[in-house]
């Protein structure tokens, strides 16, 4: 259901930032299905990749070989990304707090962690450049977290309009995709809010898989479960790998 969800939160014609896992899953499926336009750009340097497979990482040729065009990856950032021309980075983390920061560095103490994690890569840049951000993370109270064991990536900061005086020019985190829900920035204190479940899931077991208060919207919603097609396209995309 959250690769689903995520790949229906992408526009035709968008152009995307992906990350490999989930949310490369996620914009081939939306290519696939309601957005055949969308160009994915991944950190490699590759532009309007359209992979027959699910690429295994970043430097896989099948992203080069299905591209429109390769750039370096200096250029990527410093004329695509931070130019302004990416409508939408797509990002996970091992740990998130409710104003949508990410940690995706250590889970522990740094000096001595408990896990060392991959680090940031490129998601400092895409959380600050990228014109929004969507996240995907499972969730539980080991990832939905009251404080960040390190902060990685920018969200809303200490929320309201943190990024805009910090002078940050993307709009940041717009929605946060789970397993349970979707979450969604308030206008005002920019504090996630619970706004979709998914099918099957109530309330309770999500403030429960929630390491803070989390605020539930008045107009609470469902997401429309998978549709036999959508279903259909995603085994196709896994099993041809």
């Amino acid at each position: 259901m959250m690769t689903v969800a995520a790949a229906r939160w992408l526009r035709d014609g968008e152009r995307v930032f992906v990350g490999i896992g989930l949310p490369s899953t996620a914009a081939n499926l939306a290519r696939r299905s309601h957005a055949p336009n969308l160009v994915l750009v991944y950190e490699s340097g590759t532009i309007g990749s359209k992979p027959e497979v699910l690429p295994l990482s970043i430097g896989d040729g099948e992203l080069a070989v299905t591209a429109d065009v390769v750039v370096s990856v200096p250029e990527i950032f410093n004329y695509w990304l931070q130019g302004g021309w990416i409508d939408v980075g797509f990002l996970g983390a091992a740990q998130l707090d409710r104003f949508g920061n990410l940690n995706t560095t250590v889970i522990g103490e740094y000096a001595r962690p408990d896990v060392r994690l991959p680090g940031a890569g490129g998601a400092p840049a895409i959380a600050t450049s990228a014109g929004e951000v969507v996240t995907v993370i499972p969730h539980s109270t080991r990832t939905l977290v009251a404080e960040l064991d390190f902060v990685t990536t920018s969200g809303h900061l200490d929320g309201g309009d943190a990024r805009r005086r910090r002078g940050l020019p993307g709009r940041g985190p717009t929605v946060v995709i789970t397993d349970l829900g979707i979450m969604e920035p308030d206008l005002q204190s920019s504090e996630l809010t619970l706004t979709k479940l998914h099918p099957g899931v109530e309330v309770d077991q999500v403030t429960q898989a929630t390491g803070w208060p989390l605020r539930i919207a008045d107009r609470l919603s469902r997401t429309d479960p998978p549709s036999r097609a959508e279903l259909d396209l995603l085994r196709e995309l896994k099993a041809a790998r």
